[in-house]
């Protein structure tokens, strides 16, 4: 089996304003619908505002986890008319996808007693290698709420083992996330948000891409 990676990436809506949030918020729904059609799996953190998410951190795992990140990192814009402000003329609104610094990383120390674990049955990533049996795991943290799924592996055991191990790459991710936003020389990834010149573009209510900017 080809090795795994883990990718993460702070989906962030820097200091724009609400409907960037909502902005932030349709697009993570966007990569997890992508993620199930590909050979990835797709783990993210964040705190839901009144509109949103300010940011989130997402692990994107799997085989083909750099290819999939590729797709997404950049300025992203969203085209859509405010429901928040009627009047409001701007009908664009930017967010950015950007990897998380690997020097800030922690390594996330994670008890067994603080863990659950769920089992259920799903296929593959994108419909593969169907399970005939509750193969596929849920590891959820009850301190931080946080939860990773693993399920390509045939052997519950092995995709326990798996999801623990997503579990402490997304809580590290997450630790990471929140120290670049409490030290102003990490800031600049909540605000180096670039008006234009958006490596995907999507329009309306219901986050459809528009190809060609």
């Amino acid at each position: 089996m080809t090795e795994s990676q883990h990718i993460s990436l702070l989906v962030s809506s820097g200091s724009g304003p609400a409907e960037c949030q909502q902005a932030v918020a349709g697009v993570l729904d966007v990569m997890r619908n992508e993620a199930e059609l590909l050979s990835v799996d797709f783990d993210s953190s964040g705190v839901r505002t009144e509109h949103g998410y300010k940011s989130a951190v997402v692990l994107i795992s799997g085989a083909d986890a750099e290819a999939f990140a590729k797709n997404w990192r950049g300025t992203i814009q969203w085209r859509a008319q405010s429901k928040l402000r009627p009047t409001h003329k701007r009908a664009n609104w930017f967010i950015g996808v950007f990897d998380l610094p690997a020097s800030v990383r922690t390594h996330a120390c994670i008890h067994a007693r603080d863990v659950t674990f769920e089992t259920f049955r799903a296929g593959g990533p994108g419909g593969q290698h169907q399970n005939t049996t509750d193969s596929a795991v849920r590891a959820m943290h009850r301190l931080t709420g946080l939860s990773a799924v693993a399920r390509e592996e045939r052997s519950q055991h092995r995709n326990k083992s798996l999801a623990l191990e997503r579990l402490q790459h997304l809580m590290a991710a997450q630790a990471t996330a929140d120290e670049a936003a409490q030290k102003a020389s990490r800031n600049e990834l909540h605000y180096a948000l670039e008006r234009g010149n958006p490596v995907r573009c999507f329009k309306g209510r219901d986050f459809r891409e528009v190809k060609g900017g």
